[in-house]
């Protein structure tokens, strides 16, 4: 069976494999920047292959919204099916290869939507916290519900009520031998209900202040 001929390009009578060192070394001289050290490049090549590994990461709304080269995205669709670790790294490899390819702006463009995803993380992170914060203090504290209605006045009042009095109802006498151990007690429906309840209204409450400062923002037609 004959191999698959190489690709590349000839330089002074010498076969240059594209993708090689010495491939990219002739191309940082054409940037300008032949003062890059074989070190350097290496470095550039294991970067952008750690990029690529990331993009395995990326949702896939703002990977479609990179509209990356249709060889790449195909090269990452086939990383996500390997699940052998030999043949995975080898993949990565050849995305790694197909990353150097790309433009400066399009890199600077994944980089973009990786730190935007890890941003979303975030705040979504904080959501939780902020949610789980408000329903221990609604288990915990009577100060904590007229606190909360006043925030989110929406609020079904008999049904926030008896969420509360039931997760109270259902609260676990404290093990001590179970806390020793760092075992979390285990709560009733009430408990999940109630945080379900608040997570759903203040995701409302700040869906509806962001839209209301995207409308305040628009500038006036003429």
């Amino acid at each position: 069976m004959s191999r698959k001929p190489q690709k590349g390009y000839f330089v002074k009578g010498h076969f240059v494999a594209e993708g090689s060192e010495l491939d990219l070394q002739l191309k940082a001289e054409l940037k300008g920047t032949a003062g890059a050290t074989k070190t350097d490049l290496k470095r550039e090549m294991e970067a952008l292959q750690a990029l690529g590994t990331e993009l395995l990461t990326l949702r896939s709304d703002l990977l479609a919204r990179l509209q990356l080269p249709e060889k790449l995205q195909e090269a990452l669709d086939e990383a996500r099916r390997i699940t052998n670790f030999e043949g995975k790294r080898r993949q990565m490899q050849f995305v790694g290869k197909l990353m150097r390819k790309l433009e400066d702006d399009t890199v600077a463009a994944i980089r973009a939507a990786l730190d935007e995803q890890r941003s979303g993380s975030a705040a979504e992170k904080l959501a939780l916290h902020q949610a789980e914060h408000w329903r221990d203090r609604l288990i915990a504290d009577d100060d904590a519900l007229p606190r909360w209605l006043e925030q989110f006045p929406d609020t079904d009042t008999q049904q926030i009520r008896a969420l509360i009095r039931q997760a109270r109802k259902d609260a676990p006498p404290e093990d001590k031998a179970a806390v020793s151990q760092g075992l979390a007690p285990r709560k009733g429906r009430a408990y999940r209900e109630l945080f379900q309840l608040v997570r759903e209204h203040m995701a409302h409450a700040q869906a509806h202040n962001e839209a209301s400062s995207e409308t305040h923002h628009e500038e006036p037609r003429p």
